[in-house]
Formats: C-alpha cells, sequence, structure tokens
C-alpha cells in the first residue's frame, strides 16, 4: 500500500490511527520523489509472478493531495516498465478533492476507486471532520457525484464505529441507495495506550457481529449477486477450501507492506513504526524485503503467537485471530493474546454457516451461489 504523501491528509477524522504517523518524518513537505515512485513501479512489476496481474494500491494520509500530474506520470511508468502486464490501480480516498479533472483521470486509466463514507450524514459526520472540525458529509457526495458522472468504478469503505454498529440496516440502505454496490465494512477498533481498553468510538464486538448478521440475513435473501459485501465474498472463498483473499483471515500474514513517502518500507499499514521497517526503495528491491528473513518473522507471528483457546476454537479456519494489531485482550483462561473482536466475529461465523456451506455447494456443482434466494424462499436450506 502506497502513501504517496505520507500522513498528510486534508481531513482530521477523529478515529484515524495514521495522522500521527506524520511524527515519524521531519516536518516538511511529505511528496513522493520522482526517484522513489520510479523505484516502486519498477519493484512492484519485477516482484509479481510471471503473467500475474500487477496491483498498485494508493492510499495515505489522502492520495489526492498529490494531484493528477504526479499519478499521470506513475501511469507513465507502469507503461515504460510494465512490459505488457497487465496492470490495475486501486486508489482510496476521502472524496472531498474530486472534481472534474480527477473524474477524467480516473476513468481514462480505469482506476478503482475505493470512497470513505461511513453511512448517512449524521452518522458519517461523528468522526470525519475536516482540519476546522467541520462535517464533511455533503463534500463526500460530491466527489461521489463526479465520480458516478465520469463513469469511474467505485467502492464504498465504512468505518464501523460504536454508534453505527447499532444501526446495520441504516447504513446498508444508504449505501445501496447511493449507488454502492461493493462494500467493505472495516471495524473501529482504537486502543487506548497499551492497555486493554478502547475509545468511546470503538465498536463493541457483540455489536459488531450483530451488525455483520443482520446485514448478511438481509443480504442472503435478497442481494445475492447483486450487492457484494468484501466480508461476504472472502468467506465464500473460504467455505470453498480457498486460502482468505484477506490478510486479516490468512493463517500468517506479511505479504501486504506499507510504502511511505520517502522509499521507507513497513511490515504492516497498521505497523508503521521504528521496530517494524523493513528498508527503503532506494537500497533494496521490494521482493527481497517482502521475502526477507525479518518480514517472514514478522508474518509467522501471527500465526505462532496464537493462544489455545483459539486454536481449538471451531471457526478457527475462518479467522485465524484476525488482525495481530486488535489481539490484546486476554482469554477466558487469562491467556493474553485474544482478538477484541473476537466475540463478533465468532457469533458472525457461526451464524453465517448454514448459508455459506449452500452456496460454496451451488458454486462447486457449477451453480450461481445466487441461486441460494430461491432456496431459502423455498424453505430448502
Amino acid at each position: 500500500m502506497a502513501k504517496p504523501s505520507g500522513a498528510k491528509c486534508n481531513l482530521d477524522c477523529t478515529y484515524c490511527f495514521y495522522l500521527e504517523k506524520e511524527a515519524l518524518y521531519p516536518p516538511g513537505q511529505h511528496r513522493m520523489s520522482d526517484a522513489v515512485l520510479e523505484a516502486y513501479v519498477r519493484g512492484q512489476i519485477a516482484a509479481q509472478p510471471p503473467g500475474a496481474e500487477v496491483l498498485f494500491a494508493w492510499q495515505g494520509g489522502e492520495p489526492t493531495l498529490m494531484g493528477v500530474p504526479f499519478f499521470d506520470k506513475a501511469v507513465a511508468l507502469q507503461k515504460k516498465h510494465g512490459d505488457g502486464r497487465v496492470i490495475a490501480n486501486a486508489f482510496q480516498t476521502n472524496g472531498v478533492l474530486l472534481d472534474d479533472t480527477w473524474g477524467k483521470f480516473l476513468h481514462r486509466e480505469k482506476f478503482l476507486v475505493g470512497l470513505s463514507i461511513d453511512g448517512p450524514r449524521e452518522l458519517h459526520d461523528i468522526y470525519r471532520l475536516d482540519k476546522g472540525g467541520k462535517p464533511t458529509f455533503d463534500r463526500v457526495m460530491g466527489g461521489l457525484d463526479v465520480l458516478k458522472r465520469h463513469g469511474v468504478e467505485f467502492n464504498t469503505l465504512t468505518v464501523v464505529h460504536r454508534t453505527s454498529a447499532r444501526r446495520p440496516l441504516e447504513v446498508y440502505a444508504f449505501l445501496k441507495e447511493i449507488g454502492s454496490t461493493h462494500m467493505q465494512f472495516i471495524p473501529l477498533v482504537d486502543r487506548v495506550g497499551e492497555t486493554g481498553a478502547v475509545s468511546d468510538a470503538s465498536v463493541i464486538a457483540e455489536d459488531y457481529g450483530t451488525f455483520l448478521t443482520t446485514i448478511w440475513d438481509h443480504w442472503l435473501l435478497n442481494d445475492v449477486g447483486k450487492t457484494f459485501v468484501q466480508l461476504f465474498d472472502v468467506m465464500l472463498g473460504v467455505w470453498m477450501g480457498q486460502p482468505s483473499a484477506l490478510c486479516l483471515f490468512r493463517e500468517t500474514c506479511g505479504d501486504a507492506v506499507a510504502l511511505e513517502h520517502n522509499g521507507d518500507v513497513y511490515s504492516c499499514d497498521h505497523f508503521v513504526t521504528a521496530r517494524h521497517r523493513i528498508g527503503n526503495l532506494l537500497d533494496a528491491s521490494l521482493g527481497d524485503m517482502v521475502r526477507g528473513p525479518q518480514q517472514r518473522e514478522f508474518g509467522q507471528q501471527k500465526s505462532a503467537t496464537l493462544p489455545l483457546y483459539c486454536r481449538e476454537c471451531e471457526v478457527r479456519f475462518a479467522c485465524h485471530g484476525e488482525c495481530p494489531k486488535n489481539r490484546f485482550i486476554q482469554t477466558p483462561d487469562g491467556e493474553p493474546g485474544l482478538n477484541y473482536l473476537c466475540a463478533g466475529y465468532k457469533h458472525f461465523f457461526n451464524h453465517a454457516n448454514p448459508g455459506l456451506r449452500g452456496m460454496a455447494w451451488l458454486a462447486m456443482n457449477g451453480e450461481s451461489p445466487a441461486k441460494i434466494m430461491q432456496v431459502l424462499t423455498a424453505g430448502a436450506l
């Protein structure tokens, strides 16, 4: 995940975990240089297996702060070093700075845009504020209008906080209403210091489980094959015996590194600390850093530190302890390392199991998983 503007952002979202990373670097303009950009493009392409699609993921901070010319240059470098490879770009933005110039570029270069929006106005504007503390909902909706007018493919990224977790169908209906057919729900877990306590904005684990199951039940009866919820799609693959498409739920991790504006590479987006810096693109190849012993050890620790409570869990195959950043509470037996969201995920995976088994059976027998809606309507599951 490349952060060409580092942690710089035009918003000041209350729950943002990345804004503080700006302090890792001297004050000043945090912009990716031409040298780092070319090293990234060249290294990202070289690190992928022959014939595989090459994905560039642009995040922040806020990547639109770099301006369209920077990304024009990035695309030109992708073509220069791509040697005919299939290349795709994913772009995550708060949407506030999107205008027709951005819309034309994003459409022309076929960027997939992830738009951050936390639901209807009263839920979005609780935490997603600008530097002056003003709400951003109207400006985000203006950015969405730009994407729609220019035919830019987009999905929505929705942080589920303590308040929105208790209004699942309202959030889901709103996202459908604004035209989102691909949704990501991101549970907010904001630790307070090094304790097991979390901020008042953080979702309660049980509420998150209910949020997911409530949307799941509605989706399973009405929207399979029409609306795509990332977690549901990933779990269908897992129930079909495939590795998780999300690092969150893999047995080990370590392949989703974060690239800062100056070329520094860190073990993970959630572990951008001096201890987890694995090198710099100007000194070593991206592939060598990702395959190196420090990063492999980081990835293996996810499995090696899994508590016995998790290792014996009936849904371990689906979860594998989720993200290590959230594994800071104790198991019922007092063992450290349990995921804060465990209760919510355990509830969801067990609740969704019958439907997932049904869809997996359909898919593996040449049928569309969407046929599950007919099966349920007929009362056959």
